[in-house]
């Protein structure tokens, strides 16, 4: 398993402060709610520390409607001022003693990668996907990191890439 303090770059802000005022949508799921609110605070505390602004939070029942819900926010924002720039999506799946945990991971993980390849701003996969709720908390704040603010971190790379790529 990969650790965030692999990269010295990962988790810099330094490159960022460029993006104040940069616009970004969370999508989170209703399960696991103990664990996705720890994921919503470390991204908020990113995106407030980098001066980005959150124009929506949507809540979904599971990770299997996040690429849906991902890509309705996109068709409907599109080309409107507080349009978001990117989409952070936050969930926890963990195993269970059926398939069911390998179903949805490969639903939701699909899904995603195929959004980033459709829609004009980047999709952030921030769903956890784990076997047991342990691991989450090594995920949050533990020897693992923070994954919600490495989520947040990475939208705002990729806004600035979009901007970065739009200048040329």
């Amino acid at each position: 398993m990969a650790i965030s303090s692999d990269s010295n770059t990962l988790l810099s802000l330094e490159s960022l402060h460029s993006l104040h005022g940069a616009r970004v949508a969370i999508v989170a799921t209703e399960w696991n709610d103990s664990i996705v609110a720890a994921q919503l605070y470390g991204c908020y505390q990113i995106l407030q520390e980098a001066g980005a602004i959150c124009v929506g939070e949507y809540i979904v029942p599971g990770a299997f409607e996040i690429p849906f819900a991902c890509k309705q926010i996109a068709l409907h924002t599109s080309g409107k001022e507080d349009a978001p720039e990117a989409i952070i999506s936050f969930g926890a799946v963990i195993r269970g003693g059926t398939p069911h945990f390998e179903y949805v991971c490969k639903a939701v993980s699909e899904g995603i990668a195929s959004l980033n390849t459709q829609l004009a701003i980047p999709v952030i996969f921030g769903v956890l996907t784990l076997d047991n709720e342990a691991q989450a908390w090594e995920r949050l704040g533990g020897i693992h990191g923070h994954k919600g603010a490495e989520a947040a971190i990475a939208a705002l790379k990729m806004i600035q890439f979009n901007r970065n790529i739009a200048k040329h």
